[in-house]
């Protein structure tokens, strides 16, 4: 009978271990933990499309620690799936980062955010050039061979200047203390270890907002 009762106790002992492996196959897509991983965004905020899993990314191109987040969530976003949008939103947390806040809106408004974002940080924090004065921001756009009168009316344009009061306001309402930050479809903002750690948590999130929408 004791022979039986250890064949009984390893058979069931390798029974409930094959259950934790079965559950364990499953654990990393939902491996993410409020309060640890992320932080729940309350109110959820609206999104662009609602059609479509929004990552936004708030960031300053006076942060160095965003100048060196830049390649590697620009690499990351290339590679979203079809159903996944990603946006950029400029931060103001003081007067440096507010003078230099404008400056994404108004590439992007004269058609140059795709080819000089990254050169952007470039000349801020490998060059020292100082892009929130009005002149020098004026030559380097210049000398990257873009018309400098048309992107400073861009940059000072009512346009420009609601869609960084917008910001400002985001910032706010997603409760972001510092940058670079992500969130994911106006409902989570990821609190990684590292820059790995951030954008693998954010491929979780997007996977439970994907789930999330299927359910609706």
């Amino acid at each position: 009978m004791q022979i039986e009762r250890r064949s009984f106790v390893s058979r069931t002992l390798k029974s409930l271990l094959a259950m934790g492996a079965v559950l364990a196959i499953g654990l990393p897509a939902c491996a993410q933990t409020a309060g640890k991983d992320y932080t729940v965004i309350e109110p959820a905020q609206p999104t662009d499309n609602p059609a479509k899993i929004e990552v936004t990314e708030f960031f300053s191109y006076g942060c160095p620690h965003c100048s060196d987040f830049n390649p590697l969530v620009s690499a990351w976003a290339a590679k979203l799936p079809a159903d996944v949008t990603f946006k950029k939103v400029p931060v103001s947390f003081n007067s440096y980062f507010a003078m230099l806040a404008p400056m994404s809106y108004a590439l992007e408004s004269t058609g140059q955010l795709a080819r000089l974002d990254g050169e952007v940080f470039k000349a801020i924090h490998e060059r020292g050039i100082k892009l929130e004065n009005e002149k020098t921001r004026a030559e380097w756009v210049a000398s990257m061979g873009v018309d400098a009168r048309k992107f400073d009316e861009a940059y000072k344009s009512f346009g420009v200047m609601s869609k960084v009061k917008r910001a400002e306001q985001m910032t706010q309402l997603y409760r972001v203390r510092g940058v670079p930050a992500l969130a994911v479809d106006g409902k989570y903002l990821v609190t990684g270890k590292d820059f790995n750690d951030t954008l693998a948590i954010a491929d979780k999130l997007i996977a439970k907002a994907r789930a999330e929408k299927a359910k609706k």
